[in-house]
C-alpha cells in the first residue's frame, strides 16, 4: 500500500490527495489585527478576540516604510528581552527571578516568530541594558526596593509599545502595507500587556504564574 510521504497515512488506489501535515498558514483578524499561525481555527474565529480571520497572503516586506515598522518592532522586543533578563538577574525574590526569566524567553520566542513571519534576520540581544532605561521609556519611577515595581515597569513598557504602534498606524495611509503592519504589531503588544497584567495579578494573590 502506498503511503503519503508527509503524514504516512495510506493512500487508496490512484486517488488524488492533498496532504496537510505540517502545513502552517497565516491568518489576520479583521477586528484586532492579530496575526495567528496555524492550519485552521475553530469557526474561523480569532483565538484572541473571536473576530473573523482572513488568510494573510503577503510576500516579503521590501518597501522602506514597511521595513521601518518591522525594525521598530525588533527594537522594542530587544529592549523588552534585555529588561526581563536584567530584572531576572537583579531580583532578590526567587519567584520573580524565575518569572522574569520566563518573560525573557517569551520575548525571544516572539522575536523568532516575527523573524519567520516577516522574513527578517533575528537580531542579537544586547548585554548592557540597564533597567533604568526601561523605566524611563515606560514613564515609571524605578524603585529597587519594591519587587512589584518591576511588574509595573514591564506592563507600562508594553503599554507604551501598544500606543506607539497604534499612533504610527493611524498616521500611515489607508490601505498601505505599513498601516496593516502597525495594526498587527499593536495587537502583538496588546497581547503582551494582557499576559503581564494576568501574571501580576496572580503574583500579588500568591498564585503560581501561568507561563
Amino acid at each position: 500500500m502506498i503511503s503519503c510521504p508527509k503524514c504516512h497515512r495510506p493512500i487508496e488506489g490512484d486517488e488524488v490527495y492533498i496532504c496537510c501535515a505540517n502545513v502552517e498558514l497565516r491568518w489576520r483578524c479583521n477586528e484586532c489585527g492579530k496575526v495567528s499561525e496555524g492550519f485552521a481555527f475553530p469557526y474561523g474565529m480569532c483565538p484572541h478576540c473571536k473576530g473573523k480571520l482572513e488568510m494573510l497572503e503577503r510576500g516579503a516586506i521590501d518597501d522602506t516604510k514597511g521595513l521601518d515598522a518591522i525594525r521598530a518592532a525588533f527594537e522594542i522586543e530587544l529592549g523588552g528581552h534585555a529588561f526581563y533578563q536584567r530584572a531576572a538577574s537583579e531580583s532578590k525574590d526567587p519567584e520573580l527571578r524565575e518569572l522574569f526569566g520566563r518573560f525573557a524567553e517569551m520575548e525571544k520566542e516572539h522575536m523568532e516568530t516575527l523573524s519567520k513571519r516577516y522574513h527578517a534576520d533575528l537580531p542579537k540581544p544586547g548585554e548592557d541594558f540597564q533597567i533604568d532605561h526601561a523605566a524611563i521609556f515606560a514613564g515609571v519611577d524605578r524603585k529597587p526596593e519594591d519587587p512589584a515595581n518591576l511588574f509595573r515597569i514591564a506592563i507600562a513598557f508594553e503599554e507604551r509599545a501598544v500606543k506607539f504602534f497604534t499612533e504610527q498606524g493611524k498616521q500611515a495611509p489607508e490601505g498601505s502595507v505599513e498601516r496593516d503592519l502597525y495594526k498587527e504589531l499593536a495587537a502583538e503588544e496588546r497581547e503582551h500587556v494582557a499576559i503581564m497584567t494576568t501574571e501580576y495579578g496572580r503574583w500579588k494573590a500568591g498564585k503560581p504564574g501561568l507561563l
